[in-house]
C-alpha cells in the first residue's frame, strides 16, 4: 500500500511481501553468479564477465545483500536485515537516506548525468572502435590471456582508416597515446555531463555503476535489473573487438557467445549497430527509475536540512 510519512511517500510492504523479495533475489543472484563464483573458487580468469566486478568494484557478496531502497517502509521486524542501515518509522522501518548524506554533491552530479543523457538521441556511428583504439599501435594488450584476432597492422590500419567517434571518456581515457588524436574531439570528466549519450554501449554499461553508488537506498532488484544488462553488452563489447574470445567456454546465447561480430566489415557493422539499438531500447526504463530513485533520495536529504 501507499502512505505519507513526513513530506516523502512511502511504499508499505508487509512482513510475507519483502521476504519472499527477500529470497528471491537471493535466488536470483545465485543462479546469475553461478559461473563466476565456481570459477573463483578454482582461481580462473574470465577477462570478459570478471570486468563487472573489477572495473566497477562491487564485489558478489554485495549483490546477494537484498535492500527495498529508498521509499519503502518494512512492516514487521526487520530480522535478517542488520546490514542495512535501518530506522524506525511509522509503519515498521526505512532505510536511513542520512547514510549518503556524505555523498550529496557526487549524487547530484550522478542525478544530472542520468537527466541530461536521457534527454539525448542516441547516436550508432561509432561501431565499437573504442576497444581498437586501446590496441593502437601497442605491444602492451589489456587483456593479455587473449589472441587477437587479426594482427597488430590490421588493427591499426582500421582505426587510422575509419577514424574513431568515441563520446565517453572512460573509454577515451584508456586509448593508446597514438590513438587519441584520432577520435573526433577529446573527451574529458569536465564535459562528461555534455558527451554522454544513450547508444553508447559503455553509458549503457554504467547503468549498474551508478545503481551501485545508491548502496542500499537503490532496490536491489533494480541493481540486478541493471547488472544483466551490463553483462550483455559487455559480451557485445567484446565480440566485436579485434580480440579472440574462442578460447572461452561458449555461453550459448544470442549475445552471450564468443562468436566475434567483424566490425571491420559492412555486415559487421550492421550487426553491431542492431544490437546497440536494442541496449539503447532496453536502456530508457532502467535509466528513468535510476533518475527516480536519485531524485527522490535527494529531495529527502535536502528537506532534512531545513
Amino acid at each position: 500500500m501507499q502512505g505519507r510519512m513526513g513530506a516523502v511517500s512511502r511504499t508499505v510492504l508487509s512482513p510475507d511481501v519483502w521476504r519472499a523479495r527477500r529470497h528471491a533475489h537471493r535466488e536470483r543472484v545465485d543462479r546469475t553468479l553461478a559461473g563466476h563464483r565456481e570459477r573463483a573458487d578454482h582461481h580462473v580468469l574470465h577477462p570478459v564477465e570478471d570486468f563487472l566486478f573489477e572495473y566497477y568494484r562491487t564485489k558478489p557478496v554485495h549483490l546477494s545483500r537484498w535492500s527495498p531502497g529508498h521509499g519503502v517502509v518494512l512492516g514487521g521486524e526487520p530480522v535478517g536485515l542488520d546490514q542495512l542501515p535501518l530506522q524506525a518509522c511509522d509503519g515498521g522501518h526505512e532505510v536511513d537516506a542520512a547514510a549518503l548524506e556524505h555523498r550529496r554533491d557526487g549524487l547530484a552530479w550522478i542525478h544530472t548525468l542520468l537527466q541530461r543523457t536521457g534527454t539525448r538521441a542516441p547516436s550508432f556511428g561509432c561501431f565499437g572502435l573504442h576497444e581498437w583504439a586501446m590496441l593502437h599501435r601497442t605491444d602492451q594488450p589489456r587483456h593479455r590471456q587473449l589472441g587477437l584476432r587479426l594482427d597488430a597492422d590490421e588493427v591499426a590500419r582500421i582505426v587510422e582508416e575509419r577514424g574513431v567517434r568515441c563520446t565517453h571518456v572512460d573509454a577515451f581515457r584508456f586509448f593508446t597515446p597514438s590513438a587519441r588524436p584520432l577520435n573526433q574531439r577529446p573527451l574529458s570528466r569536465a564535459t562528461q555531463i555534455e558527451d554522454d549519450q544513450p547508444g553508447c554501449l559503455h553509458v549503457t554499461m554504467d547503468l549498474y555503476k551508478w545503481a551501485t553508488k545508491l548502496g542500499p537506498l537503490a532496490p536491489s532488484e533494480l541493481v540486478m535489473d541493471c547488472f544483466d544488462l551490463a553483462m550483455d553488452v559487455r559480451w557485445v563489447d567484446m565480440r566485436a573487438s579485434p580480440y579472440d574470445l574462442g578460447a572461452l567456454p561458449d555461453p550459448a546465447g544470442q549475445i552471450r557467445t564468443t562468436a566475434a561480430i567483424p566490425i571491420e566489415t559492412p555486415r559487421g557493422r550492421a550487426d553491431y549497430v542492431e544490437l546497440q539499438q536494442g541496449f539503447s531500447e532496453r536502456a530508457v526504463p532502467l535509466r528513468s527509475r535510476l533518475t527516480q530513485v536519485y531524485g527522490s533520495v535527494l529531495d529527502e536529504l535536502t528537506l532534512a536540512t531545513r
